[in-house]
């Protein structure tokens, strides 16, 4: 049977299940760069050039492993604008049985390919991604009948079910979470190793002078480019992080610190969100760490938890509720994205330092992400549509799947608790604690009130007052809500007064 087999940009896993059986001799493997792609948000271009020399790279590898194989490259006259045209002009005049592709990792492509049949006249047949340790299908069944979908619940079943980082029936270290003790704020005399970075090589500069032509005056630079493009680069990159990053990741997971933007993060997200690396080998290679006394439980199983727990759980929680999911809008927030998520001026150095970290590196880690963009974001009242837009065009391991739940769920509590217990709103002291930012402000972390208070300080009680109904029964907000009530009328006025002044300087 003479069959297409189409790998998508996030899918260059060599195991992947639309190669599972491939005949060498009369297959043909197709990948397709096409513009909707890259302009559907206006992706940071670091993004886009990772993502199409990933592809190139992956696709000289399946061909030195005797595959034949198509490329459609984006400036090519083949490359149609999107999937379904590209595809339908690529098959025209070829005489394939049947098309196999790996059910996509986004809901909007899912619905392009469901009409490839009828632009091509040949049937498809869609696989399960089996590249994650739980099926669509798995996670459904999971959650069924469940009035909450605690993530916690769920990262201990697989737990269970794949045995990492346990000793019989029980959780080794006798916890199944270490969280609270991976709260450290970054001290100063700590050496951070950073991320290997490589060199581009013809491949990627070839893709480097494209994106420059294709997509001009984008937010960030082209370069300096150093993320790894192939499967051995990114497996050198995560032995790096092994053997320098693993042993403290844990302690300092949290941690912020102004012009360190990786601290002992791993940055391997890209990697692993692409298909060049394995969940399962990093999961393997991080507990056999641990069991080697190589680095401590705390480090690994907040890893581990982060691969095995968070990354299934919110894909489960995507393909569940979508697309209805992401227009949810739990406080109603409408206020358009603030210029500073852009790189305008801001007073408010956390936000900036975040901002402009973003736009050089196309990365920001997890805490930076939620406590600090994400923060700002719901106590200013952002849409969490806006809010959602920005983050997967800025980041370069940013795939809906995974970054709408991170922030329709966790950031903005915009799904009403689905993902998250409450919402992880906090003011100045949290930023305070967990970084330097604080001390190179402008504002003064320790007012409450006034033109020179941390504006996180009064935006967070202004939050509370907006949505107290809505929140009054959220028993993690209990504390702060009773505080609240206990506030005079003075000062209830002037908490509002001070975030309608900051807040009107945003428009």
């Amino acid at each position: 049977m003479n069959t297409l087999r189409v790998i998508l940009g996030d899918q260059l896993s060599p195991d992947v299940s639309a190669l599972s059986d491939i005949d060498r001799a009369t297959d043909t493997v197709l990948f397709m760069e096409v513009r909707e792609e890259g302009e559907y948000v206006p992706h940071h271009p670091k993004k886009i050039i990772f993502i199409l020399s990933a592809m190139r790279h992956f696709a000289a590898e399946l061909r030195e492993d005797g595959c034949r194989v198509e490329y459609i490259a984006l400036d090519s006259p083949a490359s149609a604008g999107g999937f379904s045209a590209t595809l339908a002009g690529f098959v025209a005049d070829q005489t394939f049985d049947r098309i196999v592709v790996t059910e996509p990792g986004e809901h909007r492509v899912a619905q392009g390919i469901a009409g490839w049949e009828s632009v091509t006249g040949l049937p498809v047949e869609v696989r399960e991604d089996d590249r994650f340790f739980v099926s669509r299908d798995d996670f459904a069944q999971w959650a069924e009948g469940r009035k909450q979908l605690l993530l916690e619940n769920f990262y201990r079943l697989l737990r269970r079910r794949t045995g990492y980082l346990m000793n019989g029936r029980d959780p080794a270290g006798g916890k199944w979470n270490y969280d609270k003790e991976n709260r450290k704020p970054a001290a100063s005399g700590l050496d951070f190793p950073g991320p290997q970075r490589f060199a581009p090589d013809a491949i990627t500069r070839d893709v480097i002078d494209l994106v420059r032509r294709e997509f001009p005056e984008r937010f960030g630079e082209p370069e300096p480019f150093w993320f790894a493009v192939t499967r051995a680069d990114a497996e050198r990159a995560f032995a790096h992080f092994l053997e320098q990053g693993l042993a403290r990741y844990g302690d300092y997971q949290d941690a912020m610190r102004t012009g360190e933007p990786f601290l002992f993060h791993s940055v391997i997200s890209p990697y692993l969100n692409a298909g060049l690396l394995d969940p399962r080998q990093l999961c393997d290679a991080a507990q056999a760490a641990y069991r080697d006394g190589a680095a401590p439980i705390n480090a690994v199983e907040g890893f581990i938890r982060q691969i095995l727990g968070w990354r299934e759980f919110v894909r489960g929680v995507y393909w569940r509720f979508m697309p209805e999911y992401g227009k949810r809008n739990f406080f109603d927030a409408d206020r358009p994205l603030p210029a500073a998520y852009w790189g305008g001026e801001t007073d408010l150095h956390c936000l900036g330092e975040v901002v402009r970290q973003t736009r050089e590196e196309a990365y920001s880690h997890h805490i930076q992400r939620l406590m600090v963009t994400g923060n700002f974001a719901l106590l200013a009242g952002v849409s969490p549509q806006a809010l959602h837009e920005w983050y997967l065009a800025v980041y370069a391991d940013a795939y809906e799947w995974v970054e709408l739940p991170n922030t329709i769920g966790m950031a903005t509590f915009a799904d009403g608790g689905v993902v998250g217990t409450k919402p992880y709103a906090a003011g100045g002291a949290y930023i305070n604690k967990m970084s330097d930012f604080c001390r190179h402000c402008r504002y003064d972390v320790k007012q409450k009130q006034g033109e020179d208070a941390c504006p996180l300080n009064y935006l967070y009680w202004d939050f509370l007052l907006r949505h107290r109904e809505r929140l009054r029964d959220n028993h993690r907000l209990a504390l702060p809500m009773r505080q609240l009530e206990r506030f005079e009328d003075e000062k209830l006025e002037q908490i509002r007064a001070d975030a309608r002044r900051f807040l009107a300087s945003l428009d």
